[in-house]
């Protein structure tokens, strides 16, 4: 049963919503994935923050046009489903982990920054470390200094009491 009008108009509003906050758009074909494996994808992409929908393509064209996602409607041909993110990444890597495990999912392509993008730059993409890794990665980099600042300061207090107690 389709969807009638004030569905689509709800449906629209809730894209438009997503797409309003989002960086980045990737979207795959998902012909011939079994519920069981929809659901698995479904729960990795809660756990990133990511909103994942099957949505029916005219609607979807609808919300992003006059956004910087409007140049990825000429890509919204057959049954795809939809990542949508705040995080840069996030979007992206939900879907490319996926498809690396599930051959039957198959990304078509993406919108980063007003830029559409290929198979290829969806994958990239998906490369990129996350937030989270890069702030644990700075987080390592900053303390490093301090930890080996501690270690001279503990080695010195060290040495002035074995000093101090041969004296």
């Amino acid at each position: 049963m389709g969807l009638n009008l004030n569905d689509k108009k709800a449906v629209v509003a809730e894209v438009s919503a997503q797409v309003a906050n989002a960086q980045t758009i990737a979207v795959a074909e998902y012909r011939g994935i079994e519920v069981g494996d929809l659901t698995v994808l479904r729960k990795k992409a809660r756990e990133s923050g990511v909103y994942l929908r099957v949505l029916k393509n005219t609607l979807v064209r609808r919300a992003v046009a006059g956004t910087p996602f409007a140049g990825l409607a000429d890509q919204m041909v057959g049954p795809l489903i939809y990542s949508i993110s705040a995080d840069p990444v996030a979007a992206a890597k939900v879907l490319n982990d996926f498809a690396k495990t599930n051959d039957k999912l198959v990304l078509k392509a993406g919108s980063y920054a007003g830029k559409v993008l290929d198979k290829a730059g969806v994958q990239a993409l998906a490369s990129i470390p996350s937030r989270e890794e890069l702030l644990s990665k700075l987080l390592y980099v900053m303390q490093a200094p301090v930890a080996g600042f501690v270690r001279a300061v503990d080695a010195l207090a060290k040495k002035r009491e074995e000093e101090a107690t041969a004296a």
